[in-house]
């Protein structure tokens, strides 16, 4: 495939594009056996770093339709359909030149700065996880991120091949906790209570896996609420109550010492 740049003087900088495992239609594959346990893979933790010259072209033509390469990410938010890439591509270059890592948390767009960081929802189910963008792609027009193996493995749309997902741009030191309420006074969240959602599950057997990693951090309560939705009935696992800022930042720490990172702040009356 070839690519045409709007300053051929940097193309050298970009010719690790020409592998873009974007540029496959469909996923490539899964491993017969995982080496790792996925759902013990720490998502990517946004921090500052300068754009590579690798993979940031002004702009470059893929196919007949040209795209312009954005110069930041901020309040970056899209919807659309995720597709993966794996086995075919793994040990690969990047667009920036890096090595791709079929279990890293990582993943390709056409336009985001390289490197820059996106929670991605996947909305038939809720799970999100946190990815680093270091590739180009994918250059399918009904798709709009290309997921590594693992994160498209804890988002669970490995076996569909593609998932409909928002993808949200995450800047370094934003909280990474999704607020779904305002900030409460403390007087109140004491009365309400406030908690720290950490999964919801349609399988009611991962609910309770989930429940069960988070008995591993001393004196903590957990609690398993059926949530009845348009979409069927959900078991979400709670953690709490908490009744203060600092209650939450400190728990916060601890779950994603664990690995997990997809936390919601809610009040239940």
């Amino acid at each position: 495939m070839k690519i045409q740049l709007k300053k051929p003087s940097i193309l050298t900088s970009i010719v690790t594009v020409l592998l873009l495992p974007g540029c496959s239609s469909t996923p490539d594959g899964a491993p017969e056996q995982s080496p790792v346990n996925i759902a013990g893979i720490p998502d990517a933790v946004p921090r500052h770093e300068p754009r590579t010259r690798a993979g940031n072209p002004e702009s470059y033509e893929v196919l007949g339709k040209r795209y312009v390469t954005l110069k930041h990410s901020t309040g970056f938010r899209q919807r659309g359909v995720a597709s993966w890439y794996g086995t075919k591509f793994h040990g690969r270059k990047t667009a920036n030149g890096e090595t791709y890592n079929m279990y890293a948390m990582t993943a390709a767009h056409k336009t985001l700065p390289i490197p820059s960081y996106v929670r991605v929802t996947n909305l038939n189910n809720q799970r999100s996880v946190v990815v680093r963008i270091n590739d180009r792609g994918p250059f399918h027009s009904s798709r709009i991120i290309d997921l590594s193996y693992a994160a498209a493995t804890k988002l669970g749309i490995v076996k569909t091949g593609t998932g409909y997902v928002e993808i949200e741009a995450i800047e370094a030191g934003q909280n990474s906790i999704k607020q779904t309420t305002k900030p409460i006074p403390t007087s109140k969240a004491a009365k309400t209570g406030l908690y720290l959602q950490i999964g919801a599950f349609k399988d009611k057997f991962n609910a309770h896996r989930l429940q069960q990693r988070v008995a591993q951090i001393p004196e903590t309560q957990s609690a398993l609420k059926v949530a009845k939705s348009p979409r069927g009935i959900f078991y979400k696992i709670l953690v709490g109550p908490l009744t203060s800022e600092q209650q939450i930042q400190q728990m916060s720490e601890k779950l994603a010492d664990l690995g997990i990172k997809d936390i919601r702040l809610i009040t239940t009356d």
